[in-house]
């Protein structure tokens, strides 16, 4: 089913994002939250105290999250902008507790990924309201001219992405959008896209999923042969392993696959990082 228009699509394209779209009814999102905190009961931790693996590819241990990338007006958004043939590479959970002091820099999910053509997109799904107040994601439109900018993996303290990395060349900050969503609401950003989020200054919880889809013909560029799971259409082209589902909450055989998943992207990921700063040497 379609779920935006030609002139949204043309949209997101200029811009770089997308928001809002609705794509979980509120009584969905409420029940993703509670399995969420009986994840987080089975586990011994909230999420963003417990180690920071469990975040990452929840759907490789997890029966309700591994529906939830599928949910069918999700991936009906995201065919909208990349096709009908659709991979998850990974997912975050993105947490912020009330009061507390995480955030996000300035960055583009683009820079330690290694993936290519740049026609990954993240549907960041609102589990709560995302608010301004509660450290929701601002964005900077591309105007039509995205480009991969020079960061550094800073690991700044308090940063809710592990490699705390940040734009660390000059941006315009003057055109700044605000992607405040209701629970049940996503956003599209592309990968190339500018985006940023402040602490959660109010009194309430702020639960969201980013998802982190990619098109069949988008390969990794790295020496690592990586997972992903597929949740629409065709691996038509192979550039990828293809990760089972699980069959129960975190059942040992998921455990063990999760392990093995999250260790392969994280090997990718420092390969990118090394990559990138020899690009970046002399910029």
């Amino acid at each position: 089913m379609k779920m935006i228009t030609k002139e949204q699509r043309s949209q997101y394209l200029h811009d770089g994002f997308l928001f809002p779209n609705r794509v979980l009814t509120p009584q969905e999102a409420a029940d993703c939250l509670v399995r969420l905190e009986q994840m987080e009961s089975k586990i011994g931790s909230p999420l963003p105290k417990a180690e920071m693996k469990w975040r990452g590819a929840a759907y490789v241990y997890s029966p309700w999250v591994n529906q939830l990338v599928r949910h069918p007006r999700i991936l009906d958004l995201v065919e909208d902008v990349v096709g009908p043939d659709i991979l998850v590479f990974w997912s975050t959970f993105f947490i912020k507790d009330p009061g507390t002091p995480h955030f996000t820099a300035w960055h583009q999910d683009a820079t330690y990924f290694g993936l290519d053509p740049f026609d990954h997109v993240t549907a960041w799904v609102a589990l709560s309201d995302a608010t301004k107040e509660m450290g929701c994601m601002d964005v900077i439109s591309a105007h039509g001219k995205p480009r991969q900018m020079k960061h550094s993996a800073a690991r700044l303290p308090n940063s809710i992405n592990g490699a705390g990395q940040v734009i660390v060349e000059p941006l315009d900050e003057s055109d700044i959008a605000t992607m405040s969503l209701q629970a049940g609401e996503a956003s599209l950003h592309n990968t190339l896209c500018c985006h940023s989020s402040a602490p959660n200054r109010s009194s309430q919880r702020r639960v969201g999923l980013g998802i982190s889809y990619v098109p069949a013909h988008v390969r990794p560029t790295g020496s690592f042969r990586m997972p992903a799971l597929l949740v629409r259409g065709e691996n038509r082209y192979g550039h990828y392993d293809l990760l089972p589902d699980p069959v129960a909450e975190l059942d040992p055989a998921g455990i063990a696959l999760h392990e093995a998943t999250y260790k392969r992207f994280r090997e990718n990921y420092y390969e990118h990082e090394r990559l990138h700063d020899q690009a970046f040497a002399s910029v």
